[in-house]
């Protein structure tokens, strides 16, 4: 954050596509919530626990070796739980979450129909994490979704109390015009994270006009997801229809794949130790 004007982390859902963001030469990896909850079979309903989404923080920080931003939803209750959350993840190896003000069970903040608790609440929950964070350097990250609930204004007073609460980082999700998209950076007293999700309610800017506009961090949940579902279905379409796996031209070879999930390092314990 210090060396960089902005920072795009990709999003990731499991150590295997955290391997290919690092692999691709990204500065941080994010942890989608979204991703999580497909790649465990839910909708993003705020379905799964705490433990599910620290367990599978922990896999994919331990496959990279570039910092990992982590959906930490709502904190998972409230401030006591919070203070665990913040715990549990960073003993995870993970290097920043954030922290949303949504009513649990949330949404994703591109659906409609979203609550949000009270804004006293919210900056209780934000000083609750900066408090029990042991590493100086592990980020807080305050989530607001109360845009699409009560309005800009208010979600910009809830972030104000977020950065007065300690928090490292603003993420004001679902911002619904490039007007406000601008306006946002100026109003926060603080850096801001901007949340690029084609299709959803923010419009899609570049990573150029995002660093423009004083954006710091830009993460993009569902790029690999939107790679893989309808290349997926497409495989499976084609083996239905012949009968037989088709490989690609540019299918790598089984060790291919695992020499870049690591195999060229485990090959060398087992010649060095067996």
């Amino acid at each position: 954050m210090a060396r960089e004007p902005l920072v795009v982390a990709p999003g990731a859902y499991d150590g295997l596509t955290a391997r290919f963001v690092d692999q691709a030469g990204f500065d941080a990896v994010y942890m989608t919530g979204a991703g999580t909850s497909m790649a465990h079979g839910f909708p993003d309903y705020g379905l799964l626990t705490a433990n599910e989404m620290v367990d599978n923080a922990a896999y994919m920080a331990a496959a990279i070796a570039v910092p990992l931003i982590a959906d930490a939803d709502t904190g998972y209750g409230n401030e006591l739980n919070v203070t665990r959350a913040v715990r549990d993840f960073e003993r995870a190896g993970v290097s920043a979450i954030h922290i949303e003000d949504q009513v649990s069970p949330k949404k994703c903040g591109h659906l409609d129909g979203k609550q949000v608790i009270t804004p006293e609440e919210f900056a209780g929950k934000i000083a609750a994490a900066v408090a029990a964070k042991r590493d100086r350097d592990f980020m807080i990250i305050a989530r607001t979704d109360a845009r699409a609930v009560t309005g800009l204004d208010d979600a910009v007073d809830r972030a104000n109390r977020a950065m007065a609460a300690g928090a490292d980082m603003i993420f004001l999700e679902a911002v619904q015009s490039l007007d406000e998209l601008s306006e946002v950076p100026k109003r926060v007293n603080g850096p801001c994270l901007l949340n690029v999700v084609a299709g959803g309610k923010t419009p899609v800017v570049s990573f150029e006009d995002a660093r423009s506009m004083g954006y710091r961090l830009a993460i993009c949940p569902s790029v690999l997801l939107r790679a893989v579902i309808p290349a997926a279905d497409a495989a499976l379409r084609a083996l239905k229809a012949s009968g037989l796996p088709i490989a690609s031209e540019n299918e790598p070879a089984p060790s291919e794949g695992f020499r870049r999930m690591g195999a060229t390092e485990w090959d060398a314990l087992r010649r060095e130790y067996a």
